[in-house]
């Protein structure tokens, strides 16, 4: 049994997410906490496996927790954070801080519609049960680059004959947050991102991405156009594929029947049908298979494929699928993950 803390001021929602967890019989609510103080009070008594944490409370935040917690006792947090901006840039930070993964209280700080989201939360707390806290990199705090219109990040190369595409799930922000910024503002390609997260945080990601690394990158709209030096993370809630044109991006609700939108999967199998140039896969940590047969397809059809190693994954689950499947060319930590698709790029 998985033995799980609740923390969140509301007591409706403590109810709400005691029973929700506990309906899993693989799942045990040993115990919930109101505050920040009472939190670590429980951590240090009862010891749990995984504590699911709410940002927004009085006096001590959850941020403020987070921060002992990841200090003191090391252990994987599920943060519970309210779906608007506000409650965006907090989460962010909380990923920068180490915790696990997100769900985004459908409306607001009191969701009485949380019974909605079943699956999700019971479906991350043993994905983080299963992550490594030891391998989750903390987020550099870093300075935003100004963009000088003199010298923009966005190459000169308009045409675009090589697509990165890239799938993570689980432990995602933290890991892409160290490879993206690798990238130098010239690489002769376009890069294609489903990162497993729900809406409103995904443009926020986004900007932190874009802020902080050499490529100008965007949360995908309609119509969006793949060129050289530009990077499309996919928005929460839409899958994000490649129109029959082969260079302009399309968002839809379709197909409705993945466990995740956006689908990992789904973009590949577009990127595969639509694109006439070099395309090179990478899928990421994540909990699951979504992206494995993409990342089968995209090898089949003569491309190379990269998976992160178990040696560096928060959860070594979508890349250990791909690599059961045989569809893995390069298995590499991720430290090593960003040169090897430069000098793929480049070998072309």
């Amino acid at each position: 049994m998985i033995k799980v803390l609740v923390v969140d001021d509301s007591s409706f929602m403590r109810q709400e997410l005691a029973r929700i967890i506990s309906s899993d019989p693989d799942l045990d609510v040993i115990g919930t906490a109101f505050d920040g103080n009472n939190a670590l009070e429980k951590i240090e008594q009862l010891k749990p496996d995984v504590v699911t944490l709410d940002i927004e409370m009085p006096g001590m935040d959850g941020l403020t927790v987070l921060k002992h917690v990841m200090i003191n006792s090391p252990m994987p947090v599920v943060v519970i954070s309210s779906l608007t901006q506000s409650g965006a840039d907090t989460t962010f930070e909380a990923l920068r801080l180490g915790a696990v993964d997100i769900i985004a209280k459908p409306s607001g700080t009191i969701s009485l519609d949380i019974k909605r989201q079943t699956e999700e939360i019971t479906t991350k707390i043993k994905a983080a049960y299963k992550s490594d806290c030891s391998k989750i990199k903390k987020i550099p705090v870093t300075e935003e680059k100004v963009k000088h219109t003199k010298t923009p990040k966005r190459s000169k190369q308009t045409k675009c004959n090589q697509i990165i595409a890239i799938g993570v799930s689980t432990g995602g922000p933290q890991t892409l947050m160290n490879i993206i910024p690798q990238f130098p503002a010239d690489l002769p390609a376009s890069i294609l991102i489903v990162q497993h997260m729900p809406p409103v945080f995904t443009k926020n990601f986004a900007d932190r991405l874009n802020a902080t690394g050499n490529m100008n990158v965007k949360e995908a709209e309609n119509r969006d156009k793949i060129e050289n030096g530009q990077i499309f993370v996919a928005p929460g809630d839409f899958h994000m594929t490649l129109n029959k044109d082969g260079v302009t991006i399309n968002l839809d609700k379709n197909p409705d029947d993945t466990l995740h939108r956006p689908s990992v999967d789904v973009m590949m199998d577009s990127v595969i049908t639509n694109f006439k140039g070099i395309i090179t896969g990478v899928l990421l940590t994540g909990m699951g298979k979504d992206g494995a047969q993409g990342l089968l397809k995209i090898h089949d059809k003569g491309n190379k494929t990269i998976a992160e190693s178990e040696a560096t994954a928060v959860v070594y689950g979508m890349p250990r699928e791909a690599e059961r499947l045989g569809a893995v060319d390069f298995l590499l930590g991720n430290d090593k993950i960003a040169d090897k698709i430069i000098e793929l790029v480049n070998s072309y």
